[in-house]
């Protein structure tokens, strides 16, 4: 899972409505569609549901949210169902719904703004980012949110009253937004740099003397 932080006029309409940076939502599928340039899956308001290259949002805000424990043949049906998904369209019914709200931008009571994700059209054809992978992940039993009621409250515990409220109304993939998989306790977190081998002392800040100077010649 690829979360990203967009910047387009509709990410800043479901930053809004989510209360989160995080506007838009692919899943990595490796060479599952047929090569290298396509190892991505996403929804998107110009395309659709379509394959895209990772290399696409190497500029952008991201974090990667990795299940955990899945087996081949549910990660199998989880790629499946979102190969099969391709030429799926936008929910448009979705977006014409967020611009109501949004143009001009009125405040919007909390407790509402999860529910207008919702209002597109319902149809098994259309879809937006994060309610496909939702989709997907579904098909196998696989949990994004837990219920904040029974043995699992305790585990909530730390969450905010506006993020247990919004979880209550998580039932149907429809309502899943990118946010949901960041604050899944069920998906790992990945930052990219850290794996790699971060060390802070190779980091090269303005106010230091030699920033940006030619280092010095050994010879």
């Amino acid at each position: 899972m690829l979360l990203v932080e967009g910047n387009q006029q509709v990410s800043a309409a479901i930053k809004y409505l989510t209360q989160s940076s995080w506007s838009h939502a692919a899943m990595y599928v490796g060479d599952a569609h047929g090569g290298p340039e396509d190892d991505l899956i996403e929804v998107t308001l110009e395309e659709g549901c379509h394959a895209a290259s990772l290399a696409k949002y190497r500029r952008f805000n991201t974090r990667i949210c990795r299940p955990v424990g899945l087996t081949d043949a549910d990660r199998a049906t989880v790629v499946r169902t979102m190969v099969e998904s391709i030429g799926r369209e936008y929910d448009v019914r979705n977006i014409i719904d967020l611009a109501r709200y949004l143009l001009p931008q009125p405040p919007v009571p909390v407790r509402w703004r999860r529910r207008m994700l919702a209002f597109g059209s319902g149809d098994p054809t259309r879809a937006i980012c994060s309610s496909l992978i939702a989709e997907a992940f579904q098909a196998v039993r696989y949990p994004i949110l837990p219920l904040t009621a029974g043995p699992q409250a305790k585990e909530n515990g730390a969450l905010s009253p506006y993020s247990r409220r919004e979880i209550l109304h998580i039932r149907h993939h429809s309502l899943f937004a990118p946010r949901d998989f960041d604050l899944s306790p069920y998906f790992r977190i990945v930052k990219p740099t850290i794996e790699r081998g971060f060390d802070y002392k190779q980091l090269v800040w303005m106010d230091q003397p030699d920033a940006g100077a030619p280092a010095p010649d050994d010879g």
